[in-house]
């Protein structure tokens, strides 16, 4: 009897300590909000655009808006597979930390355009998709197959790996991340549109 009981408690608080760090659903409501909106502000920044507007490049080293929604597309894939099979793998979220403030983190630092950062090579725009109507098609499957993953998935909040930023992110964050690329790109491309020798159309 007291094995049972032992056995009993030990589940107990397995089940209180997994669900201490499972995803709330404001939490998920706001992440689902996030990823609509990002992917609505990608697709406005290209829409109605003509070839020579999307293949506009402002200075050489610098990309044109279909090099950036390439870019953006291709980024989507990778992260979201980062969150789905490494980080839904990892190990337990340390204990402590505070998730709420590296949320906020995420949402503050990666849109911010006032930092510079290089794209690693196998995001480097090559024309992979072979035109802005596909790529615009491959962005929106993917996004919707990142939204579908965040609405449906458990556990998003119960392992964390490394990220360059300089902390663990749980799954959850890693998808916080896909939506906040997506709107930093999203902000170069208005750049883009801004330039005064932007095309007229």
């Amino acid at each position: 009897m007291k094995k049972i009981l032992l056995l009993l408690s030990l589940l107990a608080t397995a089940v209180a300590g997994f669900s201490a760090d499972t995803l709330s659903a404001d939490d998920r409501k706001k992440g689902l909000a996030y990823l609509e909106k990002t992917r609505a502000g990608v697709v406005a920044a290209v829409k109605g655009l003509s070839e020579a507007q999307l293949n506009f490049k402002p200075a050489p080293e610098r990309w044109s808006v279909a090099q950036t929604l390439e870019h953006i597309a291709s980024a989507e894939d990778m992260l979201r597979d980062l969150a789905a099979d490494k980080a839904m793998q990892g190990p337990a979220r340390p204990a402590g930390e505070d998730v709420k403030a590296i949320d906020e983190m995420i949402l503050k630092m990666i849109p911010d355009r006032s930092k510079k950062a290089t794209a690693p090579e196998p995001l480097i725009p090559v024309n992979r998709y072979g035109s802005t109507k596909e790529a615009l098609a491959h962005f929106q499957a993917s996004r919707a197959k990142t939204i579908a993953f965040m609405k449906e998935t458990a556990g998003l909040r119960d392992h964390a790996i490394d990220s360059p930023l300089g902390k663990k992110l749980d799954p959850y964050q890693w998808l916080l991340f896909v939506a906040a690329h997506s709107e930093r790109h999203t902000k170069q491309m208005l750049e883009v549109k801004a330039d005064p020798k932007f095309p007229k159309k």
